[in-house]
């Protein structure tokens, strides 16, 4: 079993930037592909940055350039750095992890994940 923790978020104005970090634990993180999904009101959930275990990255093309995922190993923690936001970022972010243990894929759907944090929320204002 693995235990997400997210936490950064907040309510910024349109532009500012926010880092969101998520804090893993109950399973070796090297182990773990990780990745970042966002939900806003009466919306499906959906796939924002993924980071798989050998360093390859995925996002959404609505955060290209935009948001950079990363990881910090030795404190089983991944991040999400959100800069120029704008007000349709505003949702609730998710972390989630999944074990791998010989792929270095970053996994972009949610069925493809089997542990989610409780989320936080981002609110960006025009």
């Amino acid at each position: 079993q693995v235990h997400l923790v997210e936490s950064g978020g907040g309510s910024v104005q349109a532009g500012d930037s926010l880092r969101l970090s998520c804090a893993a634990s109950g399973r070796t993180f090297s182990s773990l592909a990780m990745g970042w999904f966002r939900q806003a009101p009466g919306q499906e959930r959906e796939f924002v940055a993924a980071l798989g275990n050998g360093g390859t990255t995925a996002y959404a093309d609505s955060v290209k350039g935009r948001f950079t995922i990363s990881s910090d190993n030795a404190k089983n923690t991944v991040f999400l750095q959100l800069n120029s936001l704008k007000p349709e970022d505003t949702a609730v972010y998710f972390c989630a992890a999944r074990s791998t243990y010989f792929s270095n894929d970053a996994y972009t759907t949610t069925p493809q994940y089997q542990y989610w944090g409780q989320g936080t929320r981002v609110t960006v204002s025009p």
